[in-house]
């Protein structure tokens, strides 16, 4: 939809351009009202402050000026105003004679042009050719010659013809340029598209999940590039379209002076963001490097491997992050033409004035990251710190923030984590303590218990979750309900819940299969009397 509405829009300044071939500047005012904007292109200094500008004639430049930085824009101004009304003059008319003559006034040659007073050749102008004022507005002469006789050809049948013929030819290559960017980027985005067996599906290593991530960074920055390069494309060559043109030139230059600032902080992001997503892929290539080492591949450790994977490259990341954006704000401002080296210097004042006034948050940031590189905890443990405790759901240099049974999200300063449980660090225990009445055969329970947790053990569904057989300790107390028997089961971290609810639900059905009772609370009461009879009460079971 876009390309097609560019078409159209290219197509009708072709129309515009080609209805009459043989139009004067007069049936067009307002082109001549046009004036290109004071740009300072190659402006170098000079002795004194002297800088140099270009002057405009229907948006080409035709030759440069210097003065003074102070007054450069104010006799621009004048010298463009001055072209535009002897250009008008001499366009309207095609039986005009262009005359242009060198007077000198004061000691300085003076240029006219059909009687018409254009400029004065200055010291100035002479130092920035390297040659003294005649032979300076010598060259002048030559080049306003050569230019406004272009002008007057550029406005003929023969030239309109043959510029549209120009244009329609880059279009053309336009369209076929966008075309195949289009269909390059369709064709790669399919050949990256990777098909995942039914294996993988149900269970992935980190390295795959690693592999996935740094694909994902690559192909973004390949999309972003593929959208500059279509933006390239069309910008590029509607600007050299309308710069083909006498009455659309001056459009052009204002387009691309009105461009110029937003054209170079727009380059400074798109550096910036691509170097952010490199290094978001680089990251992603040394974790999976990492993982891939033969010596951490142990069913043990793979799922804290993971854990603690997760948490390096985000902390990663958001450090590279912060670092390009740094970088990123400093191209900025250069190119804006600020000078940033005293801004660093008072920027690192500033820094150490800050460092000053937050010691808490460089403590933070330290204890974060000795948190970090001693893996105390990472993303997705469960961890209890003092009276709070939760799931870790976010971990940076500054804060840890946790997810406690309530669903509270709890954010704790890295300064303040002191002394930490881990409940899913490597590895996590099921601690199940199994009540059995007095009277049932203890041997018989034993052995019942240990066949349950070994048959679970075995099903393909709880096996991996597994890490070892369950461990029957034996009677652990006399209750007052009755024998407590205590059972480990070391599992994968973060499954000693739904392990623990599976063997226990087993439990109760082989138990109710055996015939062995669970007890419930039991309690004797005596009842005396002040008389000489004596009652005894029975035992009385209460449930609760």
């Amino acid at each position: 939809m876009r390309c097609r509405f560019i078409l159209i829009a290219l197509f009708s300044i072709l129309i515009a351009v080609g209805i009459d071939a043989k139009i004067a500047t007069a049936q067009f005012p307002f082109y001549s009202q046009i004036k290109p904007p004071s740009l300072n292109i190659n402006i170098r200094d000079l002795e004194n402050k002297v800088v140099a500008g270009s002057v405009y004639l229907y948006g080409k430049p035709l030759f440069s000026i210097a003065a003074p930085r102070v007054s450069l824009n104010e006799r621009l101004q004048n010298i463009q105003d001055n072209l535009a009304n002897i250009s008008k003059a001499y366009l309207q008319k095609s039986e005009e004679k262009l005359d242009i003559e060198i007077r000198t006034e004061n000691g300085l040659p003076v240029i006219y042009i059909n009687q018409r007073y254009l400029l004065t050749v200055t010291q100035e102008d002479a130092k920035l050719r390297g040659l003294n004022p005649g032979t300076s507005a010598l060259i002048l002469k030559q080049e306003l010659l050569e230019g406004l006789q272009q002008a007057r050809y550029e406005r003929t049948s023969e030239y309109i013809t043959e510029q549209i013929k120009n244009a329609a030819i880059v279009l053309a290559i336009m369209v076929v340029i966008s075309g195949g960017v289009l269909y390059y980027s369709r064709f790669a985005k399919y050949s990256q598209e990777s098909t995942l067996t039914s294996a993988q599906k149900a269970y992935r290593p980190i390295s795959t999940l690693l592999e996935k991530q740094q694909k994902g960074h690559i192909k973004e920055v390949k999309r972003r590039l593929f959208q500059l390069v279509q933006i390239g494309i069309w910008t590029g060559g509607t600007l050299f379209i309308l710069s083909l043109f006498p009455y659309t030139r001056a459009i052009q230059v204002g387009i691309i002076a009105f461009l110029k600032i937003p054209l170079r902080l727009g380059i400074v992001g798109l550096v910036i963001y691509v170097a952010i997503r490199l290094s978001y892929a680089l990251v992603e290539r040394l974790t999976s490097a990492f993982v891939q080492s033969s010596t951490l591949l142990t069913p043990e450790t793979s799922e804290r491997l993971q854990l603690r994977v997760s948490t390096i490259s985000g902390v990663a990341k958001s450090i590279a992050t912060f670092l390009w954006l740094g970088v990123g704000i400093l191209l900025g401002l250069t190119a804006l033409g600020i000078d940033i080296v005293p801004l660093l210097a008072g920027v690192s004042l500033i820094g150490v004035a800050l460092s000053l006034a937050s010691q808490s948050l460089i403590k933070d940031a330290i204890n974060g990251f000795l948190i970090i590189m001693e893996d105390q905890y990472a993303l997705g443990d469960v961890i209890t710190v003092g009276d709070v405790g939760g799931l870790v759901e976010n971990l940076n240099l500054r804060i840890t923030q946790v997810r406690d049974a309530e669903g509270r999200l709890i954010t704790i300063p890295n300064s303040e984590v002191k002394i930490v449980a881990n409940l899913s660090s490597r590895w996590s225990r099921a601690d199940l303590n199994i009540p059995i009445a007095y009277q049932t055969d203890i041997d018989q329970a034993l052995q019942l218990i240990e066949t349950v947790g070994l048959d679970m053990d075995k099903d393909e569904r709880w096996e991996h979750q597994i890490i070892e057989p369950p461990d029957v300790l034996g009677i652990e107390n006399f209750g007052e309900r009755g024998l407590i028997i205590r059972v480990w089961i070391k599992t994968q971290p973060l499954k000693q819940w739904d392990v623990a609810r599976e063997y226990r639900r087993r439990m109760k059905v082989a138990f109710d299969k055996a015939g062995i009772s669970i007890p419930i609370p039991q309690q004797n009461v005596w009842l005396n009397s002040v008389s000489t009879h004596q009652l005894t009460a029975s035992n009385q079971n209460h449930k609760y």
